[in-house]
Order: C-alpha cells, then sequence, then structure tokens
C-alpha cells in the first residue's frame, strides 16, 4: 500500500498539526501495541467549523454537515496519533471507533453521522480501516461541538 502521507494527499488531505487538549489529557497515548486517541473535535485552523445540536430543522447542524465533521474528527485523531508513534506507516489495523453526536432529542441517524469517520478511515488504510466501533447521542459535546471521535489503533 502507499505510504500513508501519500494517499492522504490523493485524498486532498494532509495532516493538520495535534490540537492542544482543552482539560487534562494528552492527545495520544500508547499502550502494548496500541494507540488510544483522546476524542478529537472537528478543529479546522484550531477554529471549530460549526456548533450545536445535529439534527434536521431551522439552527441545528444538517446530518451531512456532521458527517464531514465526524470526517475531520478522524483527521485529527489520526495527527494525534502519529505524533506518539512517529508515523501512520507502522498502522497495522483501526481497532475500534468511537463517535458521539450532540443531538438534538428528535435525531436518530448518529450511526451515519459518524460513518464520515468510518469511510474516510477505510479510504485511507484499505482492509486495516475496517474496525468495530460505537456511534452514541448525547445531550452536548465540549465547546458546544456537534460531533467528537475517539480511535484505537494497532501499529506494528
Amino acid at each position: 500500500m502507499a505510504r500513508i502521507a501519500d494517499r492522504l494527499a490523493e485524498l486532498g488531505f494532509e495532516l493538520p498539526a495535534v490540537a492542544a487538549p482543552v482539560a487534562a489529557y494528552v492527545p495520544a497515548l500508547v499502550n502494548g501495541n496500541l494507540v488510544h486517541t483522546s476524542g478529537q473535535l472537528p478543529f479546522v485552523a484550531g477554529e471549530l467549523p460549526a456548533t450545536g445540536k445535529v439534527g434536521d430543522g431551522p439552527g441545528l447542524v444538517p446530518g451531512e454537515d456532521a458527517k464531514e465533521y465526524a470526517r475531520v474528527c478522524a483527521l485529527n485523531a489520526l495527527a494525534a496519533a502519529e505524533s506518539v508513534i512517529g508515523s501512520l506507516d507502522r498502522v497495522t489495523q483501526v481497532v475500534k471507533v468511537v463517535g458521539f453526536v450532540a443531538s438534538d432529542p428528535s435525531f436518530t441517524a448518529q450511526p451515519g453521522v459518524i460513518n464520515g469517520a468510518s469511510e474516510f478511515l477505510g479510504e485511507v488504510f484499505g482492509d486495516a480501516g475496517k474496525h468495530a466501533r460505537s456511534a452514541v447521542g448525547v445531550a452536548v459535546l465540549p465547546l458546544d461541538s456537534p460531533v467528537e471521535v475517539e480511535l484505537v489503533l494497532a501499529f506494528a
């Protein structure tokens, strides 16, 4: 497979700087052959592109927009992972994706939103991007973000 940096470039992405923690934690931590990322928000150049609840209707973040933000969260999580393992070329498997969606009470399409992260990881890693996953609706996320994603990656 192509180098991961090359694959990201083919997809039109490059790894951003690791987002600074907004509380008392580290962006990623290695334990054995696994790297666990902290929950990543969809920061672009240090700013959230949108805030609020995901749902249908005025004043809500549309599900399709939130799906794109989940992709951005996954990209930010990859940056965090690379910061502790040196190179994403070392990743052998995306093990788990956990996604949180700040949801309007009537919104039930959390899996579709988190597909943004899952599909992106499949595009980047191919078969090694297949993973177990949770997609959870929550009342609110840090900084009023509409979505947050964390990863567990195996590496060699």
